[in-house]
């Protein structure tokens, strides 16, 4: 019998098949894990752009004769006609089309989410609807308050064409030891000057006034907003508690735990059992 003090974490996500004798040295030169050499059966990893910029967060799931892509954060159909378009006529690569497909992951309030793996069903699945109804799911509002403790990036929040992996907690995902791929000489000499101009941090605020109307998602040093140290990305609001994400300059971040914000108010900022920094 399921212990009922589990907690679990399903979701749709969208979905494509990478098939051919090329797909993983293929999906090896495009994302920053070691697709090649790895044993996992479920590959964590990130799409960047050519100058380091995270554009998806990615799984890839190692079946016996293809791989599947589940996209996390990101835009599926965008990284679906870039991948097409750098397939070479010699590739033995082909990717199929888009299709949804439900996660289901054990998950816990002190270990990051890449502690426990996931199990992957297409809701047709007759496993589907034993898990769906024997589970302990977290409910909508409980998940967006578990992804922001756990700095989950969010697509067009976090992930907004500004942020590189590392600055967003994501260290364990980068193998920089393997070969060339898209985004890796950036990513190398972030590591090797350690010059990480900022990095993720989870806020709370204490206010219950807040003005949400407000458009200044600047944070400051104190209520004169004279400095601006970082920028809010994301936020979510229950009845008990007010929490987000944010970008903090690193030189601030030894300036105190305390900052402000025009919409928010006094904030505190804490690091997430989520991220892993440099």
């Amino acid at each position: 019998m399921q212990d009922i003090k589990k907690k679990f974490w399903l979701e749709k996500f969208d979905c494509f098949s990478v098939t051919g004798k090329d797909a993983r040295k293929f999906l090896n030169g495009i994302t920053t894990s070691n697709i090649l050499n790895s044993e996992n059966k479920v590959i964590k990893t990130c799409w960047l752009t050519p100058n380091g910029v995270l554009r998806a967060l990615i799984e890839i799931i190692v079946l016996e004769r293809n791989l599947e892509v589940i996209i996390l954060a990101g835009n599926s159909n965008e990284i679906i006609d870039y991948f097409n378009q750098i397939i070479f006529p010699a590739d033995d690569v082909l990717l199929s089309e888009p299709f949804l497909v439900n996660r289901i992951q054990e998950i816990d309030e002190f270990n990051s989410w890449r502690t426990y793996q996931p199990i992957f069903l297409k809701t047709e699945d007759k496993e589907f609807e034993i898990y769906k109804n024997k589970l302990n799911l977290l409910n909508p509002n409980d998940l967006k308050l578990w992804k922001i403790n756990q700095a989950i990036p969010s697509f067009e929040m976090e992930i907004n064409g500004k942020n590189n992996p590392l600055e967003l907690g994501l260290q364990d995902l980068i193998d920089f030891d393997k070969g060339c791929y898209l985004g890796q000489e950036t990513m190398s000499k972030i590591k090797n000057v350690s010059s990480l101009k900022q990095e993720i941090r989870i806020w709370k605020s204490f206010e219950y006034n807040f003005n949400l109307d407000g458009e200044d998602k600047n944070l400051y040093i104190d209520s004169t907003k004279d400095i601006s140290v970082g920028k809010i990305t994301s936020f979510f609001i229950s009845d008990s508690q007010m929490k987000g994400l944010a970008m903090i300059k690193r030189k601030y971040l030894e300036e105190g735990c305390y900052f402000f914000s025009e919409i928010f108010g006094k904030i505190i900022i804490n690091k997430s059992v989520g991220s892993i920094f440099l």
